[in-house]
């Protein structure tokens, strides 16, 4: 089957038998979580993430193994199944963009396959009836043991090319600050504009929750603020991170300066409410043939012990370097 990739890193697959997994510090494990009887936890003992077989596919816990989860939870919605409306859970999961009401939506709310593999977990969606899509998530522990490969895929099943841009949404908990760089690209007259934002028709500039810094942007969750704020740009840099009580989540992954990306070019969204705040990352737009299949990748990266990033100073001094040390070579 055809793959069209969108990102850096190879698969590696060799599914083994369902039940508890250990090798090489990694352990798999079928556990309940948060209401769902069906969950697996990929883990070395310091960090994890936790899947739910029940809905999805879904990521609904990422951080330090017994410390706070990074990923927020959804109160009304979480270990719920079935149904006909569309839940946010929390978690990660995987959209398709451009944003349609009747295709992005569909809902998710029914058992996915989870399948250990020699070195992760791989989550597969019955193909989507209204689409002819179906998504896959391939995670996997980061071989340094500081976080986890995430490969997102979606085929098509359906009659003809659909044109679409992998969308993976990460749902962080509560009161955090959201931290993405600004493209600076040289111009020695300064007379051509550099850089581009997006932004909905919510989206108030005068918002006290984002700070339009010199370098960085900084968006902050806030649950008194239950009105909404979402911004877009595009980060060749490659990262985007989540501060929040001395923990660090740093979200690393590829961009095509070559290819078309969508919402007037960005691939990173940053969007917050008052009872989460997302983390967006967004393939190029790719014409996808039936039977193609479409990827994009990230790398999640875990850190504590982190001190409170709320200036620009402190993120070249604190943030920069663990930047310079993880993505440097994607």
């Amino acid at each position: 089957m055809p793959v069209l990739e969108c990102g850096g890193w190879t698969p590696r697959a060799n599914a083994i038998r369902d039940g508890k997994v250990s090798q090489m510090g990694m352990e798999i494990s079928r556990i309940e979580y948060a209401g769902w009887p069906n969950c697996y936890r990929l883990g070395d003992g310091k960090i994890e993430v936790v899947a739910t077989a029940d809905v999805g596919p879904r990521v609904i816990r990422c951080g330090f193994t017994n410390e706070v989860n990074l990923f927020g939870e959804i109160a009304e919605d979480i270990g719920k199944t079935g149904g006909d409306q569309w839940r946010i859970y929390g978690g990660h999961r995987l959209w398709h963009n451009p944003e349609k009401r009747n295709r992005t939506y569909w809902p998710d709310n029914t058992p996915v396959d989870v399948k250990p593999l020699h070195d992760g977990i791989h989550i597969k969606q019955p193909e989507e009836p209204r689409t002819g899509i179906r998504k896959e998530i391939i995670i996997r522990l980061d071989s340094a043991g500081q976080g986890f490969e995430v490969e997102h895929r979606m085929t098509n099943n359906g009659p003809w090319t659909i044109k679409l841009s992998l969308w993976a949404l990460s749902v962080m908990n509560l009161g955090g600050l959201a931290i993405t760089p600004q493209f600076r690209a040289p111009d020695s007259e300064g007379l051509l504009p550099n850089r581009c934002i997006a932004l909905w028709p919510y989206s108030d500039m005068s918002d006290p929750r984002v700070i339009w810094g010199e370098r960085y942007i900084f968006l902050k969750q806030d649950p008194k603020r239950k009105n909404p704020f979402k911004f877009g740009l595009t980060v060749p840099e490659g990262w985007a991170a989540y501060w929040l009580e001395g923990y660090l989540f740093l979200k690393a992954f590829t961009f095509d300066p070559r290819s078309p990306y969508p919402d007037y070019g960005v691939n990173v969204e940053l969007y917050t409410n008052d009872k989460f705040l997302e983390m967006e990352t967004l393939s190029a737009l790719l014409d996808v043939a039936p039977g193609e299949t479409a990827s994009h990748n990230e790398k999640w990266f875990l850190f504590r012990d982190i001190e409170p990033l709320e200036t620009e100073r402190e993120i070249q001094e604190i943030l920069d370097p663990l930047v310079k040390e993880k993505i440097l070579d994607i």
